[in-house]
């Protein structure tokens, strides 16, 4: 009635939809919030890429320089603009996004797919491309180390356009802002999430806004959107474009994030940010900013800056600052998800986490890692203080990424959709031709920067290669130290086992459900007690995202269903944090021999103490590695959400 009333009937009934069109504009809504915050974290990176992309190529302190002509001009901006369609548009929006492991995006899911297809298919490609995309997620890291450090540098250098005296100030303030940004990281982005979006839609607006305004001055910069000047510069110049692939590239980093943040904010909302705002927003930059080198040469100390008019000279700083703040909350935020995924699936120890927002899960912060970027950020100013200088490291750890995701993306295709192989191999040649080339190029650059991601990506790699190794020697070596469950439950029933049975519940964490727990082991033989109910906990993580509910639990008897001990197996997926007390008051009374005494209950866990041994399971310098990295272990207790005042923890070693 209450919508009759504010809208009259018409003739054609339109009255009676209301409610479908307020639904609709609720919908409507909805979806434009999503954009709007798709549009503060996931092209933070890509979208201050204008501030050094065209700076970069044509410096004169290059190894390689590109000379600053004509022709030179409209080549480079029209290779620019096409490496976004191709790299970006194509690879990433309209190919990769269309692979999601349960709606999650991002390298490791396709790794996670691809470990699935290799344990039911037994494929050996696949495990050999899983490895592959091991070091692709370990160049990400060194990626979320370049990236602060280049976008804030690109940004403070501003203040040499607008005051040339600051030019000494640049570094130190480059580096004050830096550690704020990792000191606050541990409030998380929910806080200031909801000013994320708007500050970057301004940031798009002007830097759209100013590159219009450069076109107009020299109209005919428009003509570099053909084709023909990208491949006649790439083939007709060679030796010139070749190098300069190496500086173009830095126009689509940032694109891994368009995909890894897919499961926030969905592959619609990041399509409709990137075609309707970011990507015009971005070639109307390059295209002022070539039309601005044009008509000055002297111009390319820093076209972006001097395309703005003197009186906005210092906003523009200031709000070039606050997009490269964002640019990097975004890609420290990915090294979180990327190491807390990691860890989930075997290839770092389990570290603590923590998650900043209620209401969004991809939001967590890692200490350990947030400490590590920090310190290796500000090594990279003080190291390098420019972001001419970084450019050269940037561009090998994106095009690395690129080209691995870009490989197993076809996989996938062929693998989950039965893509023909013909058609795969045309994609494939053509969108890996583009991708080797630019790999090649930033090759060149290898004794100018290039081989700090990849010193940084070989690193993480063998660290994450080393520490599934080692887990899984561990593992085994404890099969053996704990014994068969079963044996052992029957030794209880048949009372082989002389043991004092003590009120209460115990709860004891373990690896499955074949073998028995250490502490319980340890309980039964040495205390010779145990406790009125027992709940055997084994926590597995799958390969999927989350699970769902009506999924997450399998309660087993274990072949006595009156003697007070369980076995349940909880399945979480790898983005999420257990609860263990949380999860066993969902349990059903009935399929746990009885209520279980939760407010007194006790845990307990089995601490491996690692000890290197003679055995040649691996090379001794990696059996250092392995028992280093395991002393950055979260504490198991927090990890699990376990009460400290009634957990128990009782020691072992193996030997490695």
């Amino acid at each position: 009635m209450a919508d009759r009333r504010q809208e009259p009937a018409s003739d054609d009934g339109s009255a009676s939809r209301t409610p479908d069109a307020h639904r609709a504009s609720a919908r409507h809504t909805v979806r434009l919030a999503v954009v709007i915050g798709a549009l503060g974290v996931v092209f933070g990176d890509i979208g201050t890429s204008p501030i050094y992309t065209l700076q970069t190529v044509f410096n004169p302190g290059d190894p390689h320089p590109v000379p600053v002509s004509t022709e030179n001009v409209y080549g480079v901006v029209s290779l620019v603009f096409w490496s976004v369609m191709i790299i970006v548009t194509v690879t990433y929006v309209l190919l990769a996004m269309r692979a999601d492991n349960d709606g999650e995006g991002g390298i490791m899911a396709l790794i996670t797919l691809l470990r699935r297809w290799s344990s039911q298919r037994g494929r050996r490609a696949a495990v050999v491309l899983a490895a592959l995309g091991i070091f692709g997620a370990s160049l990400f890291f060194g990626d979320s180390m370049i990236t602060p450090a280049i976008s804030v540098l690109s940004a403070v250098e501003g203040l040499k356009v607008v005051e040339p005296t600051l030019e000494d100030a640049v570094v130190p303030i480059t580096a004050v802002i830096i550690v704020i940004l990792f000191l606050v990281q541990r409030r998380g982005t929910a806080a200031v999430g909801r000013v994320f979006g708007p500050v970057m839609i301004a940031w798009f607006v002007a830097i759209g806004t100013c590159g219009g305004a450069g076109i107009a001055d020299h109209p005919d910069i428009l003509k570099a959107l053909s084709p023909t000047y990208a491949l006649g510069f790439l083939f007709g110049h060679w030796g010139t474009a070749f190098f300069a692939l190496a500086a173009v590239v830095l126009a689509v980093t940032g694109a891994e994030a368009l995909y890894a943040d897919m499961g926030h904010f969905g592959r619609r909302a990041i399509t409709r940010g990137w075609l309707f705002l970011v990507l015009p927003a971005c070639v109307l930059s390059y295209l002022g900013q070539g039309a601005l080198i044009l008509d000055d040469p002297d111009n390319i100390s820093s076209p972006f800056f001097l395309l703005v008019p003197d009186w906005g000279r210092w906003p523009m700083v200031v709000l070039a600052t606050a997009a490269t703040v964002i640019a990097s909350q975004a890609v420290i935020t990915g090294a979180y998800s990327v190491a807390s995924q990691a860890a989930q699936l075997g290839y770092l120890p389990r570290l603590r986490i923590a998650h900043t927002s209620e209401s969004t899960i991809g939001q967590i912060y890692v200490p350990w890692i947030n400490w590590l970027l920090m310190v290796s950020v500000l090594t990279l100013v003080f190291a390098f203080r420019s972001s001419a200088a970084l450019a050269y490291a940037f561009g090998m750890a994106v095009t690395g990424t690129i080209t691995i995701t870009t490989l197993l993306f076809f996989y996938v295709a062929r693998a989950k959709w039965g893509t023909p192989r013909w058609l795969l191999g045309i994609g494939a040649g053509v969108l890996l031709f583009v991708d080797l080339l630019f790999v090649a190029a930033n090759m060149t650059k290898l004794v100018h920067g290039a081989w700090l991601p990849l010193l940084i990506g070989l690193t993480a790699f063998t660290v994450m290669t080393t520490w599934q190794r080692g887990r899984e020697m561990v593992t085994a070596e404890r099969a053996r130290a704990e014994g068969p469950l079963p044996e052992f439950i029957d030794d209880l029933r048949s009372g082989e086992a002389s043991t004092l049975q003590v009120p209460g519940t115990a709860v004891f964490l373990n690896r499955g459900k074949e073998t028995t727990p250490l502490a319980m082991r340890a309980n039964v033989e040495h205390n010779h007690v145990r406790h009125e109910q027992v709940v055997i906990l084994a926590l597995q993580t799958d390969p999927v995202p989350r699970v769902p509910a009506d999924q997450r639990v399998v309660v087993d008897d274990l072949g006595y269903a009156d003697d007070g001990i369980i076995h349940v197996t909880a399945r979480f997926g790898y983005m999420e944090t257990p609860d263990v007390p949380g999860l066993l008051a969902m349990l059903d009374p009935a399929a746990t021999e009885g209520p279980l005494q939760l407010d007194q209950a006790s845990y307990f866990l089995s601490k491996i103490e690692l000890r290197r041994g003679k055995a040649p399971t691996m090379a001794p310098w990696r059996k250092r590695l392995f028992i280093a990295t395991s002393y950055i272990t979260a504490d198991a207790a927090e990890y699990f959400s376990l009460p400290r005042d009634r957990t128990v923890i009782m020691g072992s070693h193996i030997e490695v």
